[in-house]
């Protein structure tokens, strides 16, 4: 497994850990290949019955820029890079995917939650969506999944302020289904996981394939022009000027 992602499975849970706190849980390009691989090998598994995602102090800070910047001028394919296989390995994830979130969940931090069937969040927890700030546009599909979740003009201002908002009102919007006291965070998502992973699994399978059904087709449209936007905006000048503030700093 790479390096700042630690995978455990027990009692039909498959915990998959993003563990690079002195990066804030930065992600890199290595990082996104093994929770994908974490995931595919979670759907091959007929005693795992549940996905938990985990961070720590910091659920994750969103990407590395430096890791991102190298990755995307190495003449690689924006739509081959492992962030692209990660996500759509968590959209089409069978089992019920829960996550843990303290801290910080900044870009994709927030936008993989949209992925999500269960979201525990403390009460301090953070989220933002900075696409634009960094010259960016978003991904993971949440130009058309906040919106359903949470209405056009919110997602309007979420997706183009940048701006911050926290646990209470994340669950308020319906992005997050519990919110618990900090150090309640990971306990909570294990009994909840824990709950699921107890109940029939093929009528669980089912249920969530009925519930995102709808949407499925869609979704995946979205996420294909959302990469192809993506690409574009990492060659331009809007970008790089971001990110070399940011690295600057």
């Amino acid at each position: 497994m790479a390096d700042g992602i630690v995978t455990r499975s027990e009692a039909g849970i498959a915990r998959i850990h993003i563990d690079r706190p002195e990066k804030k849980n930065a992600l890199t390009t290595a990082m996104y290949a093994g929770m994908a691989e974490a995931l595919e090998a979670a759907e091959r598994d007929d005693d795992v019955r549940v996905a938990l995602l985990q961070g720590g102090t910091d659920f994750t800070a969103g990407n590395d820029l430096q890791d991102f910047m190298m990755a995307s001028m190495s003449g690689a394919s924006f739509e081959d890079l492992p962030v692209l296989r990660f996500l759509a390995r968590l959209r089409d994830c069978k089992k019920p995917v829960v996550a843990a979130v303290r801290g910080n969940a900044i870009g994709i931090g927030t936008t993989m939650l949209l992925h999500c069937d269960v979201v525990v969040a403390g009460a301090e927890a953070r989220f933002r969506l900075p696409f634009v700030q960094l010259g960016l546009v978003p991904e993971a599909g949440s130009s058309l999944l906040l919106s359903l979740a949470v209405g056009r003009m919110r997602a309007n201002w979420l997706l183009m302020s940048g701006d911050f908002f926290y646990a209470p009102e994340a669950a308020a919007m319906g992005l997050v289904t519990r919110v618990v006291d900090e150090n309640a965070v990971d306990q909570t998502a294990e009994e909840l996981a824990g709950l699921l992973a107890a109940l029939p699994p093929i009528a669980l399978r089912e249920t969530k394939r009925l519930i995102r059904e709808p949407y499925a087709a869609q979704v995946a449209a979205q996420m294909d022009e959302e990469a192809r936007a993506f690409s574009k905006r990492l060659t331009s000048d809007e970008f790089r000027a971001a990110a070399m503030k940011l690295l600057s700093r």
